[in-house]
């Protein structure tokens, strides 16, 4: 059985039993090259770009009123009004989702970086253990019994 047998094999194998909620397959003759997955590293790199971007702004405009918030939450509270206490956790509400959102910015830019690497390192595997096959199938290695004598050397080795 071909390489290319056994990979259409195990692509329709793939598509029958892992459907995405009842998504249609992909028909894999769709895209220009008749890949099955593509990849365009610039609109990845776009799009990590833009999270990173997003990441260093949201993480140095987010705190821009949480001095000041937290500072009038607390000179409320101490002047006996329950809005201070309100004031605070908003704050402190505040903050959290701002870290959350920063977070999830660094997790995105962070897994494309790794998504790609690891893409191109599996890649790389992929093409050298296809390539060692189909060299495999060029050469012969002869048993021993079919393989000539050679005799050894003769007189003094220097």
């Amino acid at each position: 059985m071909s390489f290319e047998e056994e990979w259409a094999g195990l692509k329709a194998e793939a598509a029958t039993r892992m459907q995405l909620n009842g998504a249609p397959t992909r028909d894999p003759d769709a895209s220009p090259t008749g890949a099955d997955l593509v990849v365009h590293d610039d609109e990845l790199g776009k799009i990590g770009h833009f999270a990173y971007r997003l990441h260093s702004n949201l993480k140095a405009d987010g705190k821009h009123a949480r001095t000041t918030s937290k500072a009038a939450g607390t000179s409320l509270t101490s002047d006996g009004f329950e809005m201070g206490k309100a004031l605070t956790s908003a704050s402190t509400a505040w903050a959290k989702q701002v870290g959350a959102l920063v977070d999830a910015c660094a997790h995105i830019s962070n897994h494309l970086d790794y998504t790609k690497a690891s893409k191109k390192k599996d890649d790389e595997w992929v093409a050298t253990q296809v390539s060692a096959s189909k060299i495999s199938d060029y050469y012969d290695v002869p048993d021993e019994s079919s393989r000539p004598s050679v005799p050894g050397p003769q007189g003094p080795v220097m």
